[in-house]
């Protein structure tokens, strides 16, 4: 049975955020798209994505570590081992000494004519002795489950301006029907969405769809923790004298107030206009959003003569660089 931590190259100590980060960047390297040559690529992306579903599970988790389930999820076979115990001797003895006498484990030896073991397990355990099984626990081996079908992987792409709104997206599935998808909040850049049944169909059931996001870039929009980031220039005398301009948001333009004397630098707010917060509260539905930070720059005119002739001889007293020192 394959080793989970090993599957995503982690140690046993590692924290959530370590396995999380760590699913990411297989996730993207085996990602059946990116590996059109490779057919066990496929199979590599199902086990790290298995494997990983458990291990975010903190109560999976703390299971899979005390030995409680096995890298599936199911109940690990509490006489696993039993036959392969030190001290069990030829016979079934157990610590025996010379003879056959009693050991240091406290059990007799049994010999060919002692008590059938199955008879014992039978007594704790109310199964019944095949017929003509005259030694061990003389039950037969429940037959394994039906297995689930195989997961499919999927590749979507989002726009940046609808991940950071959290609009709604198509997806059109392998049976050719497509459906809508509603994105998480926070989404980022390799996130990971599960569609339940979505998969190929098998005798214990259809697997699942495997979702992997990719946001794409902005040419003036740029993501910083649940804030959107962006530079807007203004002219000389719209800073110099103050202006009402419009400003770009991922839900559309809106008006944005410049203050007379504002400098180049100047980082204005735009409350609830940034990213969804992964753990923000809904508001009339909607999830809590970040704000949008513009940052002021003003642009000088291509041409500077009508400029120069409006300062003639001004110099501006000011002393911009006196809190270096300069």
């Amino acid at each position: 049975m394959r080793d989970l931590y090993a599957t995503l190259g982690i140690p046993r100590t590692a924290s959530e955020a370590d396995i999380k980060s760590a699913y990411r960047k297989l996730a993207k390297e085996l990602h059946p798209d990116r590996n059109t040559e490779n057919p066990k690529a496929a199979e590599k992306f199902s086990e790290a994505t298995r494997a990983y579903d458990l291990l975010s599970d903190k109560a999976k988790r703390a299971q899979y570590d005390r030995g409680e389930i096995d890298a599936e999820g199911n109940p690990a076979n509490p006489f696993a081992g039993m036959g392969g115990r030190p001290g069990y001797g030829r016979g079934g003895t157990y610590g025996a000494g010379p003879g056959g006498a009693p050991g240091a484990g406290g059990f007799e030896g049994f010999g060919a004519d002692d008590a059938d073991l199955g008879d014992l397990f039978e007594g704790l355990f109310g199964g019944r002795k095949s017929q003509g099984a005259k030694r061990g626990f003389g039950r037969q081996p429940p037959p394994p489950p039906p297995k689930r079908g195989a997961d499919i992987q999927y590749r979507l792409a989002v726009p940046f301006v609808d991940a950071a709104a959290g609009r709604d997206q198509r997806i059109t599935l392998a049976d050719g029907k497509a459906i809508s998808l509603k994105l998480p909040a926070g989404v980022e850049d390799g996130t990971m969405m599960r569609l339940k049944d979505k998969g190929h169909p098998g005798s214990g059931g259809h697997g699942d769809g495997i979702v992997m996001v990719e946001v794409g870039t902005h040419p003036f929009f740029r993501r910083e923790g649940d804030n959107i980031r962006m530079d807007l220039p203004v002219t000389l005398d719209e800073a110099v004298r103050g202006a009402k301009v419009k400003c770009p948001t991922v839900d559309g333009a809106v008006m944005l107030t410049i203050k007379p004397g504002t400098s180049s630098g100047t980082v204005l707010r735009l409350a609830g206009k940034g990213w969804t917060r992964k753990n923000g509260k809904l508001v009339e539905g909607k999830h809590e959003r970040g704000d949008q930070l513009v940052t002021i720059e003003i642009q000088l005119p291509a041409d500077l003569a009508a400029l120069e002739a409006r300062l003639e001889d001004w110099i501006d007293p000011a002393r911009p660089r006196e809190k270096f020192g300069l």
